[in-house]
């Protein structure tokens, strides 16, 4: 059987890094109060692009420890985690890539004469971005919570000590598989009597 001592400090600290990523993204995304605060198009499309990279590293997250075989471990309150962080993530792609669509059509027609029709247009777009960056930065706060809450709840019980305590002392939230209790009683097949053939009269 292998050690794992440690390996719930890994899972910790994968979550917590996860958790800065998204919160470092965040924090360069802001709600523009008028026009002249919008990022440029290459700016507001690569944060897009760091975004689904983000999205796609949590779907790695989860197919790895999805593929890690180890009898030793149980991963599912991880890959639980990592999949419930990324339905806000994906609502935040969403968001964000129509924000994007509005920006590029306040670029397209940026240069355009103002005409009454334009400048509504315009105005409502602008308002369209307002709320769907909004919604991007609660999205990314929502995943910042989640995997920061479940790194914080994780168990990091080295494996010696867990099988030293009974199944009902076992910490729900431990990666680790409860070890076989010594205790208790192991079934042994039945022995069968041994019966001599019968002997045949001659």
């Amino acid at each position: 059987m292998k050690n794992h001592t440690g390996r719930a400090a890994l899972e910790q600290g994968q979550l917590y890094l996860t958790a800065q990523e998204f919160d470092r993204l965040r924090a360069d995304i802001s709600v523009p109060t008028t026009p002249s605060d919008l990022p440029d198009i290459i700016t507001a499309a690569q944060r897009l692009a760091t975004l689904a990279d983000l999205l796609k590293n949590l779907s790695d997250e989860v197919l790895f420890r999805a593929l890690d075989g180890d009898p030793g471990l149980d991963l599912a309150s991880v890959i639980s985690a990592f999949t419930s962080a990324a339905v806000p993530a994906g609502r935040a792609v969403e968001h964000y890539t129509e924000a994007l669509h509005q920006a590029s059509f306040l670029n397209q027609f940026a240069e355009a004469p103002r005409c009454g029709d334009l400048r509504d247009a315009r105005q409502a777009s602008f308002h369209v971005i307002q709320e769907r960056l909004e919604y991007v930065r609660d999205n990314l706060q929502e995943v910042v919570g989640t995997l920061r809450g479940e790194a914080d709840r994780l168990d990091g019980t080295p494996p010696r000590t867990l099988a030293a305590l009974s199944r009902s002392d076992h910490p729900a939230n431990s990666i680790y598989h409860q070890p076989p209790d010594a205790d208790a009683p192991r079934q042994t097949p039945t022995r069968l009597a041994y019966t001599p053939a019968p002997r045949h009269a001659r």
